[in-house]
Formats: C-alpha cells, structure tokens, sequence
C-alpha cells in the first residue's frame, strides 16, 4: 500500500481548528494536532509513518476512531514542528 493513500483528506471543523492551535477554554490545551480521514484499513504505524513522509515531520501520537464519515486519525506532531504550518500548507485556513 502506498503511503501516500493511506492519508485520504484532511477534517477540518471548529473543533479540529482548536486541536491546531490550541484553546485554553477546552481541553486541547497542547494543541499541535491535525485530523485526517484515513483508509478504514490503515493501522497507527501506518499513518504516522505516512504523515511523517508526507509532511516531512516528527508524529509524537496517533489516535483513531471510527464513525458514519470513516475513520478519522488524529496525529499529534512532536516538539519543534507546527501544525498550523501544516494546514497552511494543506489550504486549512
């Protein structure tokens, strides 16, 4: 499987806006997190070693839930990297 089409397209919402830049009146006070829709099949390695070449970046964490969207992965990059870098590129804001 290609490592490019694990990662489907980004999922952007009011909430996964706040994942990026972080919102002291949530609980995504650390921030740093993007959420991607993902291959249903793809595993947590999977889509960090696909985000780690897709973007060039260090991944810290992976979580993944399934619902009637698909199966949304939320990644959480390491120490030094941006993930309001990230969806500036990806066309986010």
């Amino acid at each position: 499987m290609e490592k490019k089409e694990i990662l489907l397209h980004p999922y952007v919402t009011e909430k996964t806006m706040n994942h990026m830049t972080g919102s002291p009146t949530l609980d995504f006070k650390d921030g740093n997190k993007l959420e991607f829709i993902v291959l249903r099949s793809a595993t947590k390695k999977q889509i960090k070693e696909s985000f780690e070449k897709r973007f060039e970046v260090k991944v810290e964490k992976v979580w993944t839930r399934i619902d009637k969207e698909g199966k949304h992965a939320i990644v959480k990059l390491a120490e030094g990297y941006s993930a309001e870098d990230i969806g500036m590129r990806i066309g986010v804001f």
